[in-house]
């Protein structure tokens, strides 16, 4: 069986995605994986450059740009993950979801197949995320961003308050970033999965966009009895934004994608006058554009 399959999503990223795919390439240890490169209607000539530079990859190219969990989804189809409680025989024992935006040491996705296999009850797992100024990317190690845990962070008390366990979980900056620990959730950039977590709870929410869904994906497998851990022994690097940047409507999916991860996740549990609060935190944070929405979602 396939150790390893790895699904990287492209929009107008064909620079740094020629160099991810180098390093991937250049990957040492004994391990077998295969690379599946989905492009979302690109136009800078990043498919013409996957079929000349690597033949091993085997491309898709969307003719629509259905955002981020659609085109994971689609590479994920094409590795034998077809939805819950359906997976081919020959499906890989990991999935990989790995923006073009990184780069990967020769021993990283090696080490981190091993972290897997010695800790069978994780259903997740991800490196530590340096980005390019050397610093942490704190995503990469997150707690669910409850109605509370959410108010901490956009009111300004995590960052006032970056060592504290009660006010800075959103990032756990409190947590030293090269301590391995059991998180909520890692960041979609990096993303290796358990083939039977998959087989449970099946694929992406295409509800998202190009924000959430990762955490979205976390959640249900953590509901499925699933750990999920931050493994820092592994660095990866990451330049981050490389595509949202372009893409205008980017804060507005940010948004979205929180409210609709709030709606499927705590909107039955929370009060009616935190409700209120978080709605309008949400209107206030969102701008006139995610109004349509908290009045009638859509379901794209």
């Amino acid at each position: 069986m396939l150790d390893l399959g790895i699904v990287i999503l492209n929009w107008n990223t064909r620079d740094l995605l020629r160099e991810c795919l180098r390093t991937v390439f250049a990957s040492e240890g004994d391990f077998t994986f295969r690379v599946v490169v989905v492009d979302n209607a690109s136009d800078d000539g990043s498919p013409d450059m996957v079929r000349e530079e690597f033949p091993r990859v085997q491309l898709i190219v969307s003719e629509t740009n259905g955002g981020y969990p659609y085109g994971n989804n689609l590479g994920l189809r094409a590795l034998g993950f077809v939805e819950a409680g359906n997976v081919a025989d020959d499906a890989p024992r990991y999935a990989l979801l790995l923006n073009p935006d990184t780069e990967v040491p020769s021993n990283a996705l090696y080490n981190m197949a091993q972290f897997m296999d010695s800790r069978p009850e994780v259903g997740i797992a991800g490196p530590k995320l340096v980005l390019m100024d050397g610093n942490l990317d704190l995503a990469c190690r997150r707690s669910f961003p409850s109605p509370l845990i959410s108010f901490y962070h956009f009111v300004g008390l995590a960052k006032l308050f970056p060592h504290s366990s009660r006010f800075a979980r959103y990032n756990m900056t409190y947590i030293d970033p090269d301590r391995e620990i059991e998180v909520d959730s890692v960041v979609g950039a990096y993303m290796q999965v358990r083939r039977e977590a998959i087989e449970e709870v099946g694929l992406l929410d295409e509800k998202f966009f190009m924000y959430g869904e990762d955490l979205d994906w976390a959640y249900r497998i953590k509901k499925a009895g699933w750990k999920v851990f931050y493994h820092p022994q592994v660095t990866v690097r990451h330049v981050k934004r490389a595509a949202s940047q372009k893409n205008p409507k980017a804060q507005f999916e940010f948004y979205r994608a929180m409210l609709i991860f709030y709606r499927k996740h705590y909107r039955t549990t929370t009060p009616l006058w935190l409700h209120l609060l978080v709605m309008l935190g949400l209107m206030l944070k969102g701008g006139r554009s995610l109004w349509p929405e908290i009045r009638q979602p859509s379901t794209r």
